[in-house]
């Protein structure tokens, strides 16, 4: 499309030619033309004087590109949006597929879309413009909003509930049994059967084989518009907030409650029976074992204030040479005393 309708779909003012032909986004490095970037950290700014992209998406006041601009007040969100124009979805045609098998008592809304070797299975019923894509399985009673995206190799396990507009990549596993085991006299252990349902709410994305456990009792929810990367795993009755988003695997343990807008980074690991609270940040590989307050920025472990781990991770790793001194001064003390004897 042109520059010029690009534009006015991000509904955002142009500088340049808008007769200009763009087919996709690229990085600021290595874009060219055809190619929209974006600049949204200032510390890239000396990439745009070389940048041979034909448009870049840049915040008023950022100026040296030698190429037209989109001037946008959210440059990176605006960014995205072009990749969702430049790149629009192309759903299957609505319809269940010959190869795949939906249960007599299923409901498949006539708009949805059912592939290959797909399962939907008995009481289970799928919305509006939904996709379920090949060799996914639907479990029995689930219930599958409008607009959701149902990728290849994903389990829904039974009486599951997804919202609308829900994402779940390849080879996630919604509603797989909770880890609970009962020990025995003799040390062994009894399965608790898992029953509790997993409700997954609007506009949540679900990354490639992460899986969310059903509990015993209760239930497992994930509210709405909460992103979760690849690899993560959700035990047993945890509650995820709003807006959430988990980097790739983190693991929280069972019956944890963590509050809206927390960021875990990459593999950080959450204690069983916590709270955390809203805004929470923990750096990646951070290991929570108490819970947390909101607003607070932890890293480590166990996990304490980012600013206090920071301190802290500087003085371990001069540890060995403070190892040295001491005992060096404990032997200059041991003369001394030697000496006043």
């Amino acid at each position: 499309m042109t520059l010029g309708e690009l534009a006015r779909r991000l509904e955002c003012p142009v500088e340049g030619d808008l007769a200009i032909e763009i087919h996709r986004v690229a990085k600021i490095e290595s874009a060219g033309p055809g190619e929209v970037t974006f600049l949204a950290n200032p510390k890239y700014a000396a990439a745009l004087a070389s940048t041979r992209a034909s448009a870049v998406i840049a915040a008023v006041g950022i100026d040296g590109a030698p190429c037209a601009v989109i001037r946008s007040a959210t440059p990176y969100l605006t960014f995205a949006r072009a990749a969702q124009a430049l790149s629009p979805d192309r759903p299957p045609a609505p319809g269940v597929h010959p190869q795949a098998w939906v249960a007599p008592d299923a409901a498949v809304d006539a708009t949805a879309s059912v592939g290959p070797f797909a399962v939907v299975s008995a009481g289970a019923r799928v919305g509006a413009r939904t996709v379920i894509h090949a060799h996914a399985v639907i479990g029995a009673d689930t219930v599958i909003g409008p607009d959701c995206l149902v990728h290849a190799h994903v389990s829904i396990r039974e009486r599951c509930t997804l919202g609308a507009r829900v994402v779940v990549q390849n080879g996630a596993v919604i509603g797989s049994d909770g880890y609970g085991f009962a020990q025995r006299p003799d040390g062994s252990h009894e399965k608790i059967p898992q029953t509790g349902p997993v409700v997954i709410e609007d506009d949540v994305e679900i990354g490639a084989n992460t899986t969310i456990d059903r509990p015993a009792v209760g239930e497992t929810r994930i509210k709405a518009g909460t992103k979760i990367d690849n690899l993560v795993q959700i035990a047993h009755g945890v509650v995820l907030g709003r807006h959430v988003l988990l980097a790739a695997q983190v693991g929280i343990a069972g019956s944890t409650v963590v509050g809206d807008h927390v960021t875990f980074g990459g593999q950080v690991g959450v204690g069983g029976h916590l709270t955390i609270g809203e805004g929470v940040k923990a750096v990646g590989q951070s290991g929570i074992t108490n819970s947390v307050a909101a607003g607070e920025f932890v890293s480590g472990y166990p996990a304490i204030a980012n600013n206090e781990w920071r301190r802290s991770s500087v003085v371990f790793r001069k540890l060995p040479d403070m190892r040295r001194q001491l005992k060096d001064l404990e032997a200059r003390l041991r003369k001394i005393e030697e000496t006043d004897q």
